[in-house]
C-alpha cells in the first residue's frame, strides 16, 4: 500500500474554535433573556468565554472524558458550554428539560455526570431530583444573586479563570466529545456517544448548499432545543462557517419567534413541525403583519411535516421549506430534501410530492430499506425498515450491550423508520414500526394519513393511531384539533380523505380533541393517544351489539 504524503490534522470542535477565533471575532451572537431584553456579544468573546470554561472545568477536577452535563435553553452561555467542555476533555451532555423527572434521573446516573450546568430558571427542575443524582458540582448560569450553599456561579467561576492558563489540549478526533439520551419511547434512555470526528464532519454536511445550506452571510436561528440532539448540530456548523446566530431563549411561541426572526432579520431558521404548525397560523391570522424578507430557508424535521404545512408556507408567505430527517443516533441530520435540477420544470403537485418527502441521504450517507422479502427496490412504493450508515451514525449505545439488535450483522443501523426510497435516492418515511397500522395484514401509513388530513383548510393537527378492531385486528383512528373558529364532521373530513386514498385507508372513527399530546421532543405523543383511544373501536362495537 502506497500512503499519501498529507498533513495528520485531527477534526475537533478545537480546530471550529479556531477558525472562529482567526476569522469572525467581529460577528454578533444574540440571545433572548428570561426577562425577554436581548444579549448581545461578538464570537470574540465568546471563545475567550469558552476558553475560560475549559479553565474553570478544569480547576474543578475535571478529567479526560468526564461528563458534564447542561440544562439549559438555546443561549450564548450554552453555546459556550458546546465548545467550552469539550475544550477541556470533557463530554458536553445536553439533558432534554421536558423529559420527565424520572428519566432525568435514570440518564445522569447511567451517564456518570461529574457537573451539572444549569440554567437559573431551571433550577427548580434540577432541585426536584438533586437527592437521587450524584453529582461533584452544579454550576449556575444566569443567576440574578447570591446563590443558596452548595451552587457555584457561572459567572465569578468565569471571572476568576485565568485566560492565559488555557492550554489547548491535544484532542484525537475519535475521542468522546458529546452525548445525547434518546427519547425513551420505547424501553430506557439510551446513550448515544458522538466523537469529535463526527461532530466536524456533520457540520461540513449540513452546511453545504444542497444541506441546509449555511454561510457567514447567514443570519442563523435554531428553534429545536440544544438540549435535543444538539440542536440538529446547527451552533456548531453555524460557528464553523462564521454565521451570526440568534437563539430565542426559553420563548418558543410563535409571536415571540416571529419578533426574533424580524428583528435579526433571520436567514436560516430550523424546527419540528409543531412549532411551525403554530408559526404559520399566526401568519395566516395576520397577513402582512410580520416582515419575513429577510428568511430564505426553514428546515422542519424531527416529524413528517404535513405537505398542505410546506405548501402553505410557501404559496401563501414566500417561504421555503426544506424538509429532512434524522435522528440522536445519526448526530442527528440524515437526509434533506432539495430539489435537483432535472425536476426545476416539474408540475407543482409533483414538485410538492418531492418537498413532502424527507429527502436524499447526505453526502457521506447511505441508505437501503428491508423487508421480509429483503432489500427493498428503489420504486418509491415498495416499503421496508430504513437502515443507514455512515461516519456520522452511532455504532454502538454507550453502555447498553441488551440493544445490539439494532445494528445488522453487515453493520448498517436499523432505524425503526418504515420507508419508501424513490428512484432519485429520496427517502419518504411512511411510518415508524410501532405506529403502522396493520390491518388485515396490509400496511396503512398513519403518516400519509396525517398530512393529508392536516391539508384540510379546518385542521390545525392530526393525529392517527392503530386501534384495535374485532375482525382486521388495527384499523386507523384518528384525533383530530380543529382551528379556531373553524368546524368540520367527521363524514366530510373521511370524504376529505377518500380523494386521495383506498377505501380500506380512511379512518373507521375520527375524534374530535382540544389538544393532541406531545412528546418531550414536539412530536405527537402516540402512546398517550393509543392508551385513551386503542380500545374506542371495540367499545364501539360491543354498543352497537347490545343495541
Amino acid at each position: 500500500m502506497l500512503k499519501g504524503l498529507m498533513m495528520e490534522s485531527q477534526l475537533t470542535t478545537n480546530a471550529i474554535l479556531r477558525r472562529a477565533e482567526m476569522l469572525f471575532g467581529h460577528r454578533e451572537i444574540v440571545t433572548r433573556l428570561p426577562d425577554k431584553s436581548f444579549h448581545r456579544y461578538t464570537y470574540k468573546d465568546f471563545v475567550e468565554r469558552a476558553k475560560k470554561l475549559a479553565v474553570a472545568l478544569r480547576d474543578l477536577g475535571l478529567r479526560r472524558g468526564d461528563r458534564v452535563a447542561t440544562l439549559a435553553w438555546n443561549s450564548y452561555t450554552h453555546l459556550e458550554a458546546y465548545f467550552g467542555i469539550p475544550a477541556a476533555g470533557g463530554v458536553l451532555h445536553t439533558l432534554n428539560l421536558r423529559l420527565p423527572p424520572e428519566d432525568l434521573i435514570y440518564i445522569m446516573n447511567h451517564a456518570k455526570d461529574r457537573i451539572l450546568l444549569v440554567d437559573h430558571t431551571l433550577l427548580r427542575l434540577y432541585e426536584a431530583i438533586k437527592d437521587k443524582v450524584h453529582l461533584d458540582h452544579v454550576v449556575v448560569m444566569g443567576a440574578p444573586g447570591e446563590l443558596p450553599l452548595g451552587y457555584l456561579d457561572y459567572e465569578a467561576l468565569l471571572s476568576a479563570a485565568d485566560l492565559d492558563r488555557y492550554e489547548e489540549l491535544s484532542l484525537d478526533e475519535w475521542e468522546a466529545a458529546a452525548m445525547c439520551y434518546t427519547s425513551g419511547t420505547t424501553g430506557r434512555p439510551k446513550g448515544v456517544l458522538y466523537n469529535h470526528r463526527a461532530l466536524v464532519l456533520h457540520s461540513l454536511g449540513v452546511a453545504l448548499p444542497d444541506a441546509i445550506g449555511l454561510s457567514e452571510r447567514d443570519v442563523v436561528m435554531p428553534v429545536v432545543p440544544m438540549f435535543h440532539a444538539n440542536a440538529w448540530g446547527i451552533p456548531f456548523a453555524a460557528t464553523m462557517v462564521g454565521a451570526r446566530q440568534v437563539f430565542p431563549g426559553p420563548y418558543l411561541d410563535p409571536v415571540s419567534l416571529l419578533e426574533d426572526i424580524q428583528e435579526a432579520r433571520v436567514t436560516v431558521t430550523a424546527g419540528v413541525p409543531t412549532i411551525w404548525l403554530g408559526i404559520l397560523q399566526e401568519l395566516d391570522k395576520n397577513p402582512g403583519k410580520w416582515d419575513l424578507s429577510s428568511l430564505r430557508s426553514m428546515t422542519v424535521g424531527g416529524a413528517a411535516a404535513p405537505r398542505g404545512m410546506i405548501k402553505g408556507f410557501e404559496k401563501r408567505h414566500g417561504i421555503r421549506v426544506v424538509h429532512g430527517w434524522g435522528m440522536t443516533e445519526t448526530t442527528p441530520v440524515g437526509t434533506l430534501c432539495t430539489v435537483p435540477p432535472e425536476m426545476d420544470g416539474a408540475d407543482e403537485e409533483t414538485l410538492y410530492d418531492i418537498k413532502a418527502a424527507q429527502g436524499r441521504p447526505l453526502v457521506f450517507i447511505e441508505l437501503r430499506a428491508r423487508n421480509e422479502e429483503g432489500i427493498v427496490p428503489w420504486d418509491g412504493k415498495t416499503m421496508g425498515e430504513l437502515e443507514i450508515r455512515g461516519p456520522w451514525v452511532a455504532a454502538a449505545y454507550y453502555e447498553a450491550p441488551e440493544a445490539r439488535d439494532r445494528w445488522t450483522e453487515d453493520g448498517w443501523f436499523r432505524t425503526g423508520d418504515i420507508v419508501a426510497i424513490h428512484p432519485q435516492g429520496f427517502m419518504e418515511i411512511k411510518d415508524r414500526d410501532k405506529d403502522l397500522v396493520k390491518s388485515g395484514g396490509e400496511w396503512i401509513s398513519s403518516v400519509e394519513l396525517e398530512n393529508h388530513l392536516m391539508a384540510h383548510p379546518a385542521v390545525a393537527e392530526a393525529a392517527v393511531i392503530a386501534a384495535q378492531h374485532p375482525k382486521w385486528q388495527e384499523r386507523p383512528l384518528a384525533a383530530v384539533v380543529l382551528k379556531e373558529g373553524q368546524t368540520a364532521t367527521e363524514e366530510e373530513l373521511k370524504q376529505f380523505l377518500a380523494q386521495k386514498f383506498p377505501k380500506w385507508w380512511l379512518p373507521d372513527a375520527i375524534v374530535f380533541v382540544p389538544e393532541i399530546p406531545k412528546t418531550s421532543t414536539g412530536k405527537f405523543h402516540k402512546l398517550v393517544l393509543r392508551q385513551e383511544y386503542g380500545e374506542y373501536l371495540l367499545a364501539r362495537d360491543r354498543e352497537d351489539e347490545s343495541v
